[in-house]
């Protein structure tokens, strides 16, 4: 049943004084109430039903041999970011990396901060949270621009520990 056979019905049911039609089909339920006078408007529900689908069973696949690990440049880039630590946004907001747009960042990138440093603020609903630092390192990367929105425990930033 397509959409213009379906407003035809509507039409027709509002013209019929009818209060209420269901009509269902092989995949189509479709309910159309109407005002019984002392409502105005009509209520239309449609509600497809989509038939189960059968699926067979899936055979495993034979063991297949591995070749030697080749270290790519990705693995690598993996393996060193393993040893940073991530500082995660706590809260839902707007990312900010200086207090106010006239001063300077809290912390640029190869910077050694302490453990309680501000990294950034991070303002939700008007409040401006500052982020501090849970350890004391190097600031490796700033994972995230400027003035940019942050989600709950989205990296900010990397941070060698050595």
């Amino acid at each position: 049943m397509d959409i213009k056979e379906i407003q035809n019905l509507i039409k027709f049911v509002a013209k019929s004084g009818a209060s209420e039609v269901s009509l269902e089909m092989d995949d189509v339920k479709i309910t159309i109430k109407t005002g019984d006078g002392k409502t105005t408007g009509e209520s239309t529900t449609i509600v497809q039903q989509i038939p189960p689908v059968i699926t067979q069973p899936v055979q495993a696949a034979p063991p297949v041999q591995a070749a030697a690990p080749v270290e790519s440049p990705a693995t690598e880039k993996a393996a060193e970011e393993n040893t940073y630590i991530t500082i995660k946004s706590p809260i839902i907001g707007t990312f900010y990396r200086k207090p106010s747009p006239d001063k300077p960042v809290f912390a640029e990138v190869g910077q050694q901060i302490s453990e309680g440093d501000v990294l950034c603020v991070i303002e939700a609903m008007k409040l401006f949270n500052e982020i501090e630092s849970e350890v004391s390192g190097k600031i490796v990367k700033v994972l995230v621009d400027d003035s940019s929105p942050v989600e709950f425990e989205q990296p900010l930033f990397l941070i060698d520990p050595s």
